[in-house]
């Protein structure tokens, strides 16, 4: 089991990583290599903007859930 909840830990913060990279910040992102800019210079934020908000947020929950998760298994000293 903590080698599972390990494995997702490792897989969403690299995931949150290139998320948070690929956001579009005030000065602009990495997300203007890939046409980012584009799409947000059109006003308002676009439905992939959108979408990368609702992934992010969604893979942080996933991500702060495994840290909690193994921290009580190690805690307890549950092995496997």
């Amino acid at each position: 089991m903590i080698i599972t909840i390990s494995i997702v830990l490792i897989l969403t913060s690299a995931l949150m990583v290139l998320l948070v990279l690929l956001h579009k910040g005030k000065g602009g992102g990495l997300s203007d290599l890939f046409g980012g800019g584009i799409s947000s210079s059109l006003g308002g934020s676009s439905v992939v903007e959108r979408n990368l908000d609702r992934f992010t947020i969604g893979t942080g929950v996933i991500w702060f859930a495994s840290i909690i998760a193994l921290g009580l298994l190690l805690k307890h000293g549950h092995h496997g």
